[in-house]
């Protein structure tokens, strides 16, 4: 059994991306970048207004009233295609390219219009109201970074960069296997007798999303080796990460792990010292990766969160090591001492601190809805008392 942050620093070494491809803009949504988004154009590309008004000379001010004579329009997409002489000014909208020969915009609610002429009364200002050709960015400029994973903010640059396509690391595919023959599927269960519906696979798979994954099925297995072998091994024909939940104790049908045994099974781990969640492992078999986790659903979740969420960030081109940014956090509530497993304890955030939720028992389900934190205990830790400080993980 090894500890917490030797489990972390295995995940880490081997949470590397699987390769690159190009997708269109329109799918790179939560994609992480396997290069940087670098602009193929000016943004503007042109000198355009930043406001709807007309586009006129600075000097013409200088002599006030100014009455210009209007002699055109310029609209975003469809400029004037004159200049602007002395004396003369062009009706301009926001967006629209600023004509040759003006160097500001004067805004339409200061204006006075008598037939073709603009009448400006008074000085319109020290703001030119003038967006400067590349003011934004320029050709060549690089706009989002390797490795930054596609929000809608990133995807405004890279759209307005002007790139039909990005390359982005590939999304690691996964295989979530439920295992035990009490479970059954959900709508179902309350129809069969000693059954339960099964929960943790929803969890496990929705958590691997939101990291980068691509979950491909989520399949039931019976507590029957053969079975679970056939499965094992179809599982790992189609995926680069297996995850199996339930049957990693030392019960006559806990098979998780003999069910890759077949396959050439190299544990990187067997099980890690904390609470909950000991019976977590890690292996590899065929050249995949394979991650077992408890049955209980808050015991998978938390292992889940710990050492599943960094390892699927890694695979998909994030920085594993984002996954378990841990801050500090200030207790609202007791809490008694560590006992000589690492315990990572669920808790609920309030806007002056953090408080455990009532229960903390391994299979609870209900809790999960209110927990939206780990507190982080070392093993031994003396009791905490409301006001101390104590790490926190986001769940």
């Amino acid at each position: 059994m090894i500890s917490f942050d030797q489990a972390a620093t295995i995940v880490g070494d081997i949470a590397k991306p699987l390769g690159s491809e190009r997708v269109s803009i329109g799918e790179a949504h939560r994609r992480v970048l396997a290069e940087p988004v670098v602009a193929r154009v000016d943004s503007p590309p042109s000198d355009v207004s930043a406001m709807d008004g007309y586009a006129a000379r600075e000097e013409d001010f200088f002599s006030l009233p100014a009455r210009l004579h209007v002699i055109g329009e310029s609209f975003a997409g469809s400029g004037f295609p004159g200049g602007v002489s002395p004396g003369t000014c062009v009706r301009i909208f926001t967006g629209a390219p600023v004509p040759e020969g003006a160097d500001r915009v004067v805004i339409q609610e200061v204006v006075r219009r008598e037939d073709d002429i603009a009448v400006i009364d008074g000085h319109p200002g020290a703001a030119k109201h003038v967006r400067g050709l590349g003011s934004d960015f320029r050709k060549g400029a690089v706009l989002v970074d390797t490795g930054t994973r596609l929000g809608y903010r990133q995807m405004v640059a890279a759209a307005g960069a002007d790139l039909a396509e990005v390359k982005v690391w590939r999304r690691p595919n996964l295989l979530v296997l439920g295992t035990g023959d009490e479970l059954a599927a959900p709508g179902s269960a309350g129809k069969m007798a000693g059954a339960i519906p099964e929960s943790v696979s929803f969890g496990v798979a929705a958590l691997a999303e939101e990291w980068g994954g691509s979950v491909q099925d989520r399949l039931r297995l019976p507590d029957d080796l053969t079975a679970m072998e056939q499965a094992a091994a179809h599982a790992l024909d189609q995926a680069d990460l297996v995850v199996v939940t339930g049957g990693a104790s030392v019960g006559e049908k806990d098979f998780a792990k003999a069910m890759f045994e077949r396959q050439g099974l190299e544990l990187l781990f067997s099980k890690v010292a904390i609470k909950p969640g000991k019976p977590v492992w890690l292996g590899r078999a065929k050249g995949k990766l394979v991650m077992g986790l408890p049955g209980n659903p808050t015991s998978a979740l938390v292992t889940a969160r710990l050492l599943l969420a960094p390892l699927v960030a890694g695979l998909s081109g994030l920085d594993p090591h984002s996954a378990l940014r841990w801050r500090k956090a200030a207790l609202l509530a007791p809490l008694p001492e560590c006992g000589d497993r690492e315990t990572f304890v669920r808790a609920r955030e309030f806007p002056d601190g953090v408080e455990p939720v009532s229960s903390q028992d391994s299979s609870a389900q209900k809790m999960l809805v209110d927990a939206d934190l780990l507190l982080r205990r070392r093993a031994g830790a003396m009791p905490a008392v409301a006001g101390d400080t104590i790490a926190a993980l986001d769940f």
